[in-house]
């Protein structure tokens, strides 16, 4: 049922050279030696690090400089950010142009002042490329010395600026927070710093927070009149869950409900507990609540139990318009809260899970290995954008894995960018799946326009689960980037990368297909499908609001594109799908149906009777009952073994069942 999809969908392996060494069917051919950066490819820039400033002449009686530096190559120009009557600025500024853009034999550190009008120039330093000395890391950074300024006619003028002047790689510590030649100069510096640049973010860790709200004592409503109709709501940030309403002429209320959430270190939100009367349809009103920091709430690995507690209830008291005073009385409520950490909060689709680590450190086991990717190019991305008349696309990689997701500097207005950065990962468990999205940055000014508003376009993305892997080959493919728009499939570009993976052990790596897919607690006190999609769907928006308040931020639109948020919604298309892998499963099933359509004929091919063995004519004409010495029947003993009552068998899963659910499927082939 599977049809071959056309050429321009297909995977294509490359042969790039990395790390000044060709690779080959997964090999490396020898060449110049690799250093730690062996899984992209060497890119050579011109590094200008521009420090700080002194002695500078003064302006005139009234104030001093507004001072800035430019460094100019050919078309390049980069600035540094400029500072108010100073004398003595410091900036530790690094600009990176790459070598093969570079378009005259030397390069200009300018230093002017900020004007209204027209910027006046103060001095400047002029290097000659040819003189550049070559950093190769390990190396010591190159110390910065200071230059004297000069005029436009080579005679010095007052003041010195610290420099720096080198040549390097990506592997240079300074390439991560350099401004780039291939940032500018479309974008300016302060947009620059805030979203261009490449960044490393740790997802926060995420605890399901349980809670069984059990009982309330001496609640009392406002309204004397009526029979009080009294809920309990428990509320963690914007996730709110409540209890059935009850109705009682005592001030005792009953519930015994449970409820889970989800919650991220350091827990910075508190549980609130409000039991509250409904006093009409959709209407409630506050009676009491009470404040619980989580850093107070009891932790479990295991399905132990947790003592209940009785908390005291506040009850608010409006005393006027402007000022609302608290009552403390008698009014108590009896809770049992629990962060379980035996669990893994599933913050991604779980056929696509790239981490399946329980939430409580102490369970964790040793990585079994190490995941290295290096981000080469892309090729012929369709513009996502217009800019000045023509089509624009401001391109960035995202990769994650487990907590970490790793983000590429932006390379701006070009349809085939080249990244070639290289990220490491640990491996707990390889039935994981990498993920590695494109986007369009959208953030970069107003000289763009986007049919996507202000936020960040998806081009597309590619899974590698990490169990199809042989280990230690290094794989170098060219990925399409697939993209379903209501008018059908389309093709974005291509991705290329270097992919790999490499075992600690090679004995403890086959020992885990033998291991439950997730924690024991996902067995022995399992979650209901709804709760599952509840809570991901809770925990992909909390790890959203996290990674949005780092600089730069990870945009929403990201990480929900990247978690797959929305693969838990039915589609005609994928119910399809889904039919027709079932199909090409059981085809050898409809195969045989076909047989009956025949007449029935002897076959001395279906019978095997070409090829017989001795024995087994041997035992088909022996006598019942045997001749032979009785043997154990097998296959009365494992029917037995299967049809056991549920009572007989255990909570987590046979070695057989997890060595099956760990193999690849075609899931990760569906968009």
């Amino acid at each position: 049922m599977f049809s071959q999809q056309p050429a321009e969908f297909q995977l294509k392996e490359t042969s790039p050279s990395l790390g000044g060494e060709k690779i080959v069917g997964g090999r490396r051919v020898a060449g110049e030696k690799a250093g730690a950066f062996d899984l992209v490819e060497k890119m050579e820039y011109l590094f200008v690090r521009v420090v700080k400033a002194r002695e500078l002449p003064a302006k005139d009686i009234t104030g001093g400089l507004n001072p800035y530096v430019e460094v100019r190559n050919g078309n390049f120009k980069g600035t540094t950010k400029h500072f108010e009557k100073n004398h003595n600025p410091e900036w530790n500024h690094v600009f990176a142009i790459a070598k093969d853009r570079l378009q005259a034999t030397s390069v200009e550190v300018m230093l002017k002042d900020k004007a209204f009008v027209a910027d006046d120039l103060v001095g400047l330093v002029r290097f000659d490329l040819n003189e550049v000395p070559t950093r190769v890391p390990p190396d010591s950074p190159l110390a910065p010395e200071w230059y004297r300024l000069e005029d436009k006619k080579g005679e010095k003028v007052k003041g010195e600026l610290m420099l720096a002047v080198w040549y390097g790689t990506q592997a240079d510590e300074a390439f991560a927070y350099a401004t780039h030649s291939d940032a500018t100069p479309a974008v300016d510096a302060q947009i620059l710093n805030s979203y261009v640049r490449a960044k490393v973010y740790h997802a926060p860790r995420l605890w399901y927070v349980r809670v069984n709200i059990i009982e309330a004592h001496e609640i009392f409503a406002s309204n004397k009149s009526r029979i009080p109709e009294v809920l309990c709501k428990a509320r963690i940030g914007s996730q709110m869950m409540k209890t059935k309403a009850i109705q009682s002429r005592m001030p005792i209320f009953q519930w015994n409900e449970e409820f889970m959430f989800v919650a991220a270190e350091p827990f910075e939100e508190q549980l609130v507990l409000s039991v509250e009367d409904r006093i009409g349809p959709s209407k409630e009103e506050v009676i009491a609540h009470v404040h619980i920091p989580l850093t107070s709430v009891d932790k479990r690995v295991d399905d132990r139990n947790i003592r209940p507690k009785w908390f005291n209830l506040k009850k608010p008291v409006v005393v006027d318009m402007d000022q609302l005073k608290e009552d403390k009385f008698s009014s108590k409520v009896h809770v049992r809260i629990c962060l379980d950490g035996g669990y893994h909060v599933l913050d991604e689709a779980t056929q696509y899970s790239s981490d399946l680590r329980p939430s409580a450190k102490p369970l964790w086991k040793p990585p079994i290995g190490v995941l290295e990717l290096g981000i080469l190019t892309a090729d012929g991305l369709h513009p996502t954008k217009t800019r000045e008349g023509k089509g624009a696309c401001d391109s960035y990689c995202v990769a994650k894995y487990g907590h970490k997701w790793v983000r590429t500097r932006t390379v701006v207005d070009n349809l085939s960018p080249r990244f070639n950065e290289q990220y490491t990962w640990d491996v707990y468990d390889h039935a994981t799946v990498l993920t590695v999205g494109v986007f369009d940055n959208c953030q970069l000014g107003e000289k763009s326009f986007s049919s996507n508003g202000n936020k960040d376009t998806k081009i597309g993305k590619v899974r590698i689960r990490l169990s199809t892997l042989e280990t230690a080959r290094i794989y170098t493919n060219s990925y399409p980037l697939l993209v379903l728009h209501n008018s059908g499939v389309k093709k974005m570009g291509e991705l290329h990368l270097a992919i790999r993976f490499s075992v600690t052990s090679m004995l403890n790596t086959m020992y885990i297909y033998s291991k439950p897919l997730l924690p024991k607690m996902h067995y022995a006190r399992p979650l209901t499908l709804l709760q599952q999609e509840t809570l991901r769907h809770q925990a992909v928006q909390l790890v959203a609001a996290r990674l949005g308040r780092m600089e730069p931020p990870l945009r929403k639109e990201v990480v929900e594109y990247m978690s797959d948020v929305q693969s838990h919604l039915w589609s005609m298309r994928r119910s399809r799908a889904n039919i027709y892998r079932l199909m090409s499963v059981f085809s050898g099933l409809v195969a045989v149906g076909r047989w009956f359509g025949q007449p029935p004929h002897m076959n001395t091919k279906i019978s095997n009777v070409e090829q017989v063995h001795p024995d087994e004519l041997d035992e088909e004409f022996d006598v019942f009952p045997t001749s032979r010495s009785p043997e154990t029947v097998v296959a009365i003993v494992a029917g037995f073994y299967v049809m056991r009552h549920p009572r007989l068998r255990r909570k987590m899963p046979s070695p057989f069942a997890n060595f099956f659910r760990r193999l690849p499927a075609r899931t990760d082939s569906l968009l």
